[in-house]
């Protein structure tokens, strides 16, 4: 058996009461985690006072154990039925916890909509400039959270995407521990920023071309937006109470300030809560005096839980 905090517990029991409200969950644990292409599965063997289920998350979705006598069986069809969930079902871009950032994921799903229906070398080159568009977008916004500290003399112009990006991994990234990561991550925007050029001029590029700018930068972008939340946020390399790298944002709102949503990190294993931080949604509010808020008193955070389409123990679909 597994590990788990009363939060996690707590989780499980409010999405069995979601998902079959005339069941009562009379007995749960932790049984297995897997990660399988990034993304950690966590099963949870479940009793009520009727039957048995297994509870498997990311996303989360419950299987009855008559029909899933054997939890690999179980974990199996979650996963294929994960990488099966087509182009439609993903979330939306308005889901994503990605402020103040959210500006060049837009133009990667432009992109990603191009390359959809590209056929033509001209077609090819549309797809690079969304690409490049999308790199842009991501360093307008980062210069702004991440300001110049140097000399302004040295300050680089705004559109100088590679002495921005190596001033934000600098600062994101500081310090020798990090070194090989700073150069990944460098690497991985400088190359999509430059075969993204490429393509938007080239005469003889192919579908695979497009097809390859759109991932390098899909994934340039996704690893790199995450690296400048985290940095925002105070998010810590482990949990500072047990050293766990178990950790998960946390969002709610408090009663004193009822306009502004909050985050902070909290750690799976122990509990161990992190400081609150306002979430802005644009940029330019972080050289405001929002930034300088300082987070409410008492307990800051009313925890939300996004809701996904699931099927529920009755055979109907709900949200």
């Amino acid at each position: 058996m597994l590990q788990s905090t009363p939060d996690e517990r707590q989780a499980i029991i409010d999405y069995m009461n979601g998902q079959a409200p005339d069941l009562t969950v009379e007995f749960l644990q932790k049984v297995y985690a897997e990660n399988v292409l990034s993304h950690q599965h966590v099963v949870w063997d479940v009793h009520t006072n009727v039957d048995r289920w297994w509870v498997i998350t990311n996303p989360t979705n419950l299987y009855s154990q008559e029909q899933f006598p054997n939890m690999d069986l179980a974990v199996t069809f979650h996963v294929g039925l994960c990488l099966r969930i087509p182009r439609g079902e993903r979330t939306k871009l308005s889901e994503l916890p990605v402020e103040p950032l959210a500006g060049c994921f837009r133009h990667i799903s432009e992109a990603l909509e191009a390359l959809a229906g590209a056929q033509e070398v001209s077609d090819f080159q549309a797809v690079g400039v969304r690409c490049r568009e999308a790199l842009l977008a991501f360093s307008s916004a980062a210069q702004i959270v991440v300001p110049w500290v140097g000399d302004v003399a040295a300050e680089p112009k705004q559109a100088d995407f590679k002495a921005w990006v190596d001033h934000i991994c600098s600062v994101c990234l500081a310090g020798q521990a990090h070194e090989h990561r700073r150069h990944l991550f460098k690497t991985l925007l400088d190359e999509a920023w430059r075969f993204s050029n490429w393509l938007t001029h080239a005469k003889a590029s192919t579908w695979y071309d497009a097809e390859a700018a759109t991932t390098t930068v899909e994934h340039g972008l996704g690893l790199s937006a995450s690296l400048v939340i985290r940095h925002l946020r105070g998010v810590p390399e482990a949990c500072p109470a047990c050293g766990s790298n178990r950790l998960s944002p946390q969002r709610g709102f408090h009663s004193s300030v009822p306009d502004l949503e909050w985050e902070r990190p909290t750690c799976d294993k122990c509990g161990w809560l992190g400081e609150p931080v306002p979430i802005l949604d644009d940029p330019e509010a972080y050289t405001s005096d929002e930034e300088d808020r300082p987070p409410p008193e008492g307990e800051c955070i009313i925890p939300t839980v996004p809701l996904r389409e699931l099927r529920k123990p009755s055979g109907n679909s709900g949200r």
